[in-house]
């Protein structure tokens, strides 16, 4: 459990990191808010029509008693509703990062500045990091609906399903998200997606203690939009972890100059915690 303090450490270091910027904070909503009135538009179409939607999809209950019916399609009415917001929690992650995409990698390099060091550029024109971020979030959305599916189907199980599986469903989608907001950093390394998976197995407890509360808190749509650039902080100082990059020269100077860091004598950037290897 304590690799999974770690994980939650880093996110509480990236919203501290955020707070101490501001002009990077103010950038980073900008995507959130974007992404945040497309899902609301698409999340409210589904919640008018949810219930229309599964009576549509299951005309064999038509002939049941009145009770058993409305009880049947008020549970899978729920079950929908559920399955779309948690596809949501893990999508909305992607997307966001899509579209601001030049936003954060600017914000992940100036946390890598911050700590001093060798700050990574992939050296890619803009088109094809978009190409190569749709591509690998789409495998991602896709290893999400399988095991949404799975949980889903899980969910019909009684007692399980209603203690255990949203457990689980929290978990991956907690997992998932901490590999979407990574791969800012990573990309910028040339780690592939199997590569980053990889990584964030061989650190699984951190990985959770980093996404599954982002997870719980992105249920809540407003506070995934100013959580979001605080996250992208977090994972890119986890990222220094997970790669043994902790340890750089100190702040630059025109970091200081331009008020992204405080002067010589002050706080120095994000207080690194301390770590050890999770073989588990």
């Amino acid at each position: 459990m304590r690799d999974f303090g770690v994980g939650f450490g880093y996110l509480v270091q990236g919203q501290k990191w955020v707070a101490r910027h501001g002009r990077r904070f103010g950038f980073g909503l900008l995507p959130g808010l974007l992404t945040l009135v497309l899902y609301l538009a698409a999340t409210g179409a589904l919640a008018l029509n949810a219930t229309e939607l599964t009576a549509w999809a299951t005309p064999f209950a038509d002939d049941w008693s009145e009770l058993w019916r409305d009880i049947f399609r008020n549970a899978m009415t729920a079950l929908l509703i559920g399955f779309s917001l948690f596809l949501a929690v893990v999508t909305f992650t992607a997307v966001t990062l899509l579209i601001g995409q030049p936003f954060y990698e600017k914000l992940s390099e100036d946390v890598d500045r911050s700590e001093g060091g060798e700050v990574p550029e992939s050296g890619l024109p803009l088109w094809r990091e978009l190409w190569i971020s749709g591509r690998d979030s789409l495998r991602i959305v896709l290893r999400v609906a399988f095991y949404s599916v799975l949980l889903f189907a899980c969910g019909f199980i009684p007692v399980v399903g209603q203690t255990v599986v949203p457990v689980l469903g929290f978990c991956v989608s907690g997992f998932f998200l901490a590999e979407e907001l990574t791969a800012v950093a990573l990309q910028r390394r040339g780690v592939e997606l199997r590569e980053r998976l990889a990584l964030l197995r061989g650190r699984r407890t951190a990985t959770l203690g980093f996404g599954v509360p982002l997870a719980v808190a992105f249920v809540v749509p407003f506070v995934a939009v100013f959580l979001m650039p605080g996250a992208v902080a977090g994972a890119t100082l986890m990222v220094r972890d997970l790669r043994g990059e902790n340890g750089g020269t100190e702040p630059e100077e025109d970091d200081q100059r331009d008020g992204n860091l405080s002067a010589p004598g002050g706080d120095q950037g994000v207080h690194r915690i301390p770590l050890r290897k999770d073989h588990s």
